[in-house]
């Protein structure tokens, strides 16, 4: 070999090496920000106010949509939850997506739907034809059932924003179940300063393993599956801690499809949700950040992190592979579209520092990880490299990146202590070692195929959505609508 090759691939490792520093040296960047956030967060929950928010007249009121395909299995206790939350003023709005299964049947059995003559406006448009309108027969005001020919999750959401009544609009993924006060800690920012908050989002965590009894999640528990596990630490990492840590910077763009708060007269000025882009929740808040940003307007985006939505993650490799290929792909649609706003000072720290922050170390991650499995060995057979610098790789790579991970465990486990059983913690340690054995390298080939998926044009591909719902407890394999941190 060649003294120019071996010079090539020493230089590519070291730069690889100088790479997975920064990008673990980020994350851990903006987890250190979340537990200062989380801290600030504690002190003020006696003084939050919860109580007055509920009884007063003035609490904006908010439609909460959620879209359904083909979610027979867990609809109605997601709905029952949905129906029970703690808020003075709110409505539902489920949208049936051309389901083939009994999803709307078992909503019209448990909550003894009639059928109206409702015309749906077309304030944002939509593709698809609405078959009928249908209310609960003994709360008409709160739960509205449509029925239409399917169209995807982004044109379901826009015919719910359309019949929808309310200032603020709150979109739920149909698999998610929300704590009784979820709807109240999220709209407090759009009370606290209701002239600049433009969306505001909350936590998802995975509810697989949890014991759910009448739409309420009673029994926190790790799920029997290690793979299931890995994902509690993933989410844990990247939907708490890299959330928070952006909102505290001022620069989040994204907030998840599966628990999002929105001002519905913003979400009307851009048009909706995008139908032609598989991430469409995080879509929407670079596009607000976009529009808002050119209209000069003084506004927030933001991210709490004491409501939770708790929803089904993926129990089986094909599904969860699905999955990460569709979000990976979603990453790659939106900085595609959105690509005059990378690097642009008329965008402020979103354009300046959040999207090329997404390029650089989110879309190009897997690339990059793919890149060091091949390499670093290529380097140590080609002499380009020494044992004592692939440790130091291997170290740098893996071993920080589980710092980081139990870190994110520890600032959650005193922050909110979610997971009362110290043999839970003792699992979530367990699988934040497990998920460098596989599970990364695993990821990354998926989030690259739906990179190059996306570059090559090929239409996006949802598959099948099996659910088996939340009958007690949880351990099911499906979660859609979420993006990555």
């Amino acid at each position: 070999m060649t003294e120019v090759v071996r010079d090539a691939l020493h230089y590519t490792d070291l730069a690889i090496f100088v790479y997975f520093i920064a990008l673990n040296s980020s994350y851990l960047g903006l987890i250190v920000l979340a537990g200062l956030e989380f801290a600030k967060h504690l002190r003020r929950i006696p003084f939050a106010g919860a109580d007055d928010m509920f009884r007063s007249p003035l609490t904006l009121p908010v439609s909460v949509i959620v879209p359904a395909h083909n979610e027979g299995a867990g609809i109605v206790a997601a709905v029952q939850a949905m129906t029970a939350l703690r808020y003075p003023r709110y409505e539902v709005v489920v949208v049936d997506d051309g389901s083939s299964d009994d999803t709307f049947e078992r909503l019209r059995a448990h909550f003894d739907l009639v059928a109206v003559p409702r015309v749906v406006p077309s304030e944002v448009p939509y593709r698809s034809q609405v078959l009928s309108v249908h209310v609960a027969r003994a709360d008409p005001e709160t739960l509205t059932v449509v029925r239409k020919t399917n169209g995807g999750k982004a044109d379901a959401l826009n015919v719910g924003i359309n019949l929808s009544r309310h200032p603020l609009v709150c979109m739920v993924d149909a698999d998610s179940v929300l704590d009784p006060d979820a709807l109240l800690s999220v709209a407090k920012p759009f009370g606290d300063d209701p002239l600049r908050v433009a969306a505001c989002g909350g936590v998802v965590r995975i509810a697989n393993g949890c014991k759910v009894v009448g739409g309420r999640v009673v029994d926190v528990r790790m799920p029997r599956s290690w793979l299931l596990r890995v994902q509690v630490v993933e989410y844990l990492r990247a939907f708490l801690m890299g959330r928070t840590g952006w909102s505290r910077l001022g620069g989040l763009v994204v907030i998840s499809g599966a628990f999002g708060l929105f001002r519905r007269d913003l979400v009307v000025r851009v048009g909706g949700m995008d139908p032609d882009t598989i991430g469409e929740d995080a879509e929407l808040v670079v596009r607000l950040h976009h529009h808002l940003r050119q209209a000069k307007e003084d506004y927030r985006v933001i991210f709490v992190a004491e409501p939770v939505s708790w929803s089904e993650a993926p129990s089986r490799l094909e599904v969860l592979g699905r999955q990460r290929r569709r979000w990976h792909r979603g990453i790659a649609e939106i900085l595609a579209k959105h690509r005059g706003m990378i690097g642009n000072p008329r965008y402020g720290r979103i354009g300046l520092v959040a999207l090329p922050y997404y390029v650089v170390f989110e879309l190009l991650a897997p690339f990059i990880e793919l890149a060091a499995v091949v390499l670093l060995p290529l380097g140590l057979w080609a002499d380009a490299i020494d044992v004592a610098f692939a440790w130091r790789f291997v170290l740098v790579a893996y071993g920080y990146g589980l710092l980081v991970s139990l870190t994110s465990l520890f600032i959650e486990e005193v922050s909110f202590h979610r997971y009362p059983r110290w043999s839970d913690v003792a699992r979530g340690v367990a699988a934040a070692v497990i998920e460098n054995f596989g599970y990364r390298q695993l990821l990354a080939f998926w989030q690259v195929a739906g990179v190059l998926s996306a570059w090559r044009g090929h239409t996006a591909v949802w598959g099948t959505m099996h659910r088996e719902g939340f009958g007690g407890e949880v351990d099911s394999p499906e979660m859609v609508g979420a993006s990555r941190s």
